[in-house]
């Protein structure tokens, strides 16, 4: 897994609650194993059926191509698990979702794949959206998980916490069976001192 450390470019203001991971990539391209992903990222929203595109949709705008962050409304990522859902948001380029309660499976999906996901509270949520629909994609936001904030044009600065486990992990770009390998001398003398104090165990272990 790629690490996180920060990223710097436009935000990408998509206000609406409950963006389902149907919404996010539709089914039609789950399909086909050579399909584009990020073709596929938010694909109805993007284009009318015809494949043409829908101009005023804000990831369809100049300025918001490739965005590498996105922020959301209540409850984004609701729906299904499918992790394709944050596959097509890598493809886009997105690295960064910010929202207030995203849906809980969509932010494991997250983390699973190198993209951080920044969970703020009503009050800070309001100040980050209107500063990312002032500036309007014009200006760069950062958001930096060394330091724990998102910051912006002005001077602004906003702090936001996420779990020690969690950061480590996307810090150094493992998963949970990297995390758990980082311990493998300790789970190694466990099990050489278990297998002294309890052999019996581990004649059990053999026969089953």
């Amino acid at each position: 897994m790629e690490p996180f450390r920060s990223v710097t470019g436009a935000a990408a203001p998509l206000p609406q609650d409950d963006v389902n991971t149907d919404q996010i990539i539709p089914s039609a391209w789950l399909k086909d194993l050579n399909a584009d992903m990020a073709e596929g990222f938010l694909a109805y929203m993007r284009r009318r059926p015809d494949g043409t595109s829908i101009s005023d949709f804000v990831l369809e705008r100049p300025q918001y191509a490739g965005a590498p962050i996105l922020v959301t409304g209540q409850n984004f990522g609701c729906g299904s698990s499918r992790e394709h859902a944050v596959w097509s948001m890598r493809a886009f380029g997105v690295r960064c979702v910010i929202g207030e309660s995203p849906a809980e499976f969509f932010r494991d999906n997250c983390l699973k794949n190198g993209v951080l996901p920044v969970t703020l509270d009503a009050e800070r949520m309001r100040q980050v959206r209107e500063r990312v629909q002032a500036v309007d994609g014009l200006e760069p936001f950062t958001v930096d998980l060394e330091a724990c904030q998102i910051r912006g044009p002005g001077g602004f600065v906003m702090p936001f916490e996420i779990a020690a486990g969690e950061r480590e992990a996307l810090l150094e770009g493992l998963d949970e069976i990297g995390m758990t390998l980082k311990s493998l001398g300790a789970i190694e003398a466990w099990e050489e001192r278990a297998t002294q104090l309890r052999p019996f165990l581990q004649a059990a272990i053999r026969k089953a």
